[in-house]
């Protein structure tokens, strides 16, 4: 048997950036999960779940309301606890706590601070992939998008996307976890997870680290 593969991804970046379509396909990535005879639970979760409010598309761990403030910083002790305590299993995260951070500041003027949460990923392997796609692109996502989505009316305002972008492109700038810029303007999903992979092969971002290679960050662009 060869080294057990345990990759830990957060997937980043606006609305129309295709980070869940990524999510997918990492997780049937061969040089990524390994080769399957068979399909299993994806080990995809994510920020965006609106489990804060009985109602489609509502409030949870990004979107929360000032009242449900300790709620989500509760939810983000207890996946920090869970993370740590399987530390060798895989972890695909579509959108996190820098998308917290982002939509805090510009939709409830609230500044966070997760530099303790970040400091506890960091020692487990976790890396950040940030999506994003040129300002002229967003309307061909959208067209795509369109024609699938059970809620259209949140792409009507491409701008809002763009202003969030810029906010994102600051705040992953300022995280500690190992980064990788991802361009999808180009909307190819396959590219997209293979250059993920080709930076997990080479920076060592598909097994557990060593002590030695938890304290390294290393920023990449593709």
């Amino acid at each position: 048997m060869g080294r057990k593969m345990v990759p830990k991804i957060i997937l980043e970046g606006t609305r129309l950036t295709f980070k869940t379509d990524i999510a997918f396909a990492l997780n049937e990535h061969r040089r990524i999960v390994g080769a399957r005879k068979y399909r299993y639970h994806s080990p995809i979760i994510s920020g965006e779940w609106c489990a804060f409010t009985n109602t489609p598309w509502g409030r949870g761990l990004i979107n929360f309301a000032p009242e449900e403030r300790e709620l989500a910083m509760e939810t983000y002790e207890t996946w920090a606890r869970l993370f740590e305590l399987q530390r060798y299993y895989s972890w695909i995260i579509d959108r996190f706590h820098i998308s917290t951070l982002m939509h805090q500041k510009l939709y409830a003027d609230s500044d966070l601070d997760f530099a303790w949460l970040e400091e506890r990923l960091v020692p487990l392997g976790f890396r950040l992939v940030y999506c994003t796609r040129s300002a002229e692109s967003f309307e061909a996502a959208r067209e795509r998008r369109l024609k699938i989505s059970g809620h259209p009316a949140q792409y009507d305002n491409l701008d809002r996307f763009i202003k969030e972008q810029e906010l994102l492109d600051r705040l992953v700038a300022e995280s500690r976890l190992p980064t990788l810029r991802i361009d999808i303007s180009d909307n190819d999903v396959a590219g997209a997870a293979d250059r993920i992979a080709d930076w997990l092969e080479t920076t060592g971002g598909l097994y557990y680290p060593e002590p030695t290679e938890a304290a390294t960050a290393e920023t990449a662009q593709a």
